[in-house]
């Protein structure tokens, strides 16, 4: 069985909203599982953010959203919260982002849905955790980014704080949250029970952080912000040259011999004591970073790169995206997955490129639009046809496959 079928025949109800959570519900949705994406009427909080955006639709909230399908459902109304009972009672995982004790008062909490089904795993994902002093603090990408001490380390010293600008504690809550999922999978076929997951943007940005606190916690000093380069190696970052840069590792012996015999800078540098080992060259980056520069500026990027990949040192140019998505290596991957979304506009994005290479074949399903599949869910889960009207009839469930459907055809 293919890593894209690892999880199939799961249900996962994914009430997720914006990144963190939503990444948990498209990777198990990569790996086979069924992911129902529920929504309230006003739709996930990620559909408001852009630019850019894709026939009327967020780029962002798409990216976070494939091989799912959609519900909508009103927690207003008791008989969408009796709904939730029902789908939860054959759920395998459950996932959330609201802030703690939200799904409690709505009537759909951990004590009530895991009463119904022993077996159910619930992953909450939040800002800080579901207890300590800061669990009731609302947090976002760029704000846990600060608090955690990512921010810090981010952009060169004396200029204004820089964030990854991709959202990285995003992005990793989510990797590190879908490991806890099936983690706790694992210890349900022993057991025969699901669990509570307390999974934290702020506890993946310390875990993300994990060299640099260590580093801190074992020496005392506050590290400086320093740009490209590593830390704790050295030569190991970005040198200009006669057109632009080039991101370079030659830290280890045998390569730091090569580099310098490459440069010709000197046959006395390995013996001095400035740059003997590579805790010296940290210690005197500054002045390393002079030397090499003045050699490398003698030749632009694309002349560097073979010549120092022919010495086996490690290097590459500091590439854009139209560099990266263009490149051979990108390319051979199959590493945009192409979807054609409900507004009949094509999406592309990163695919689940782990395991076998062909991507693509995993996109079951392009992100959904709100409620787009609700009566198709719902009789998934055993409500019948004339249950699923009456629903939609109370204004529990909204059902905009039939509009859907009429767009399509308008279009053909």
């Amino acid at each position: 069985m293919s890593l894209g079928q690892a999880l199939a025949g799961l249900r996962v109800l994914d009430f997720s909203q914006i990144g963190a959570g939503p990444t948990i519900g498209m990777l198990m949705g990569d790996m086979g599982a069924d992911v129902t994406k529920i929504e309230a009427p006003s739709g996930d909080l990620g559909r408001l953010i852009g630019p850019p955006w894709l026939s009327g639709d967020s780029v962002v909230a798409l990216s976070f959203n494939r091989n799912k399908k959609g519900l909508c459902l009103d927690l207003k109304k008791p008989e969408a919260v009796a709904t939730v009972h029902r789908l939860a009672a054959s759920a395998d995982v459950l996932i959330e982002s609201f802030r703690p004790g939200v799904m409690s008062r709505l009537g759909v909490g951990w004590p009530v849905l895991s009463a119904l089904n022993s077996r159910l795993i619930w992953c909450a994902v939040t800002a800080y955790g579901q207890d300590g002093p800061w669990a009731d603090r609302p947090g976002v990408d760029g704000v846990v980014q600060a608090l955690s001490g990512l921010m810090s380390q981010i952009g060169v010293e004396g200029a204004e704080p820089c964030k990854v600008q991709v959202p990285a504690v995003d992005m990793t809550t989510g990797f590190l949250g879908t490991v806890a999922v099936l983690g706790a999978l694992q210890a349900r076929e022993r057991s025969g029970c699901g669990q509570y997951l307390d999974v934290s943007m702020y506890a993946a940005g310390l875990m993300l952080q994990q060299t640099g606190i260590a580093s801190y916690l074992a020496s005392g000093e506050l590290p400086r912000r320093i740009g490209s380069a590593a830390p704790y190696a050295a030569p190991n970052e970005a040198y200009r040259t006669a057109d632009g840069w080039i991101m370079l590792a030659a830290y280890q012996p045998p390569r730091w011999r090569s580099l310098c015999d490459m440069l010709g800078l000197g046959e006395g540098i390995e013996r001095d004591p400035r740059f003997a080992d590579n805790d010296a060259r940290v210690r005197h980056r500054a002045e390393l970073r002079l030397l090499i520069e003045e050699k490398l500026v003698s030749r632009t990027t694309a002349q560097w790169i073979p010549l120092l990949e022919a010495e086996d040192i490690m290097c590459a140019p500091v590439a854009d995206y139209a560099w990266v998505t263009q490149s051979e290596q990108f390319q051979h991957m199959g590493a945009a997955v192409s979807m054609q979304l409900p507004s009949g506009a094509t999406f592309q994005s990163p695919g689940f490129l782990l395991g076998d290479r062909d991507a693509q074949s995993r996109v079951r399903h392009p992100p959904p639009a709100i409620g787009q599949h609700s009566s198709e869910v719902l009789q998934g889960f055993g409500l019948t046809l004339e249950e699923i009207e009456q629903l939609i009839a109370q204004g529990a469930v909204i059902d905009n496959s039939a509009r859907e459907r009429a767009s399509a055809g308008e279009e053909r």
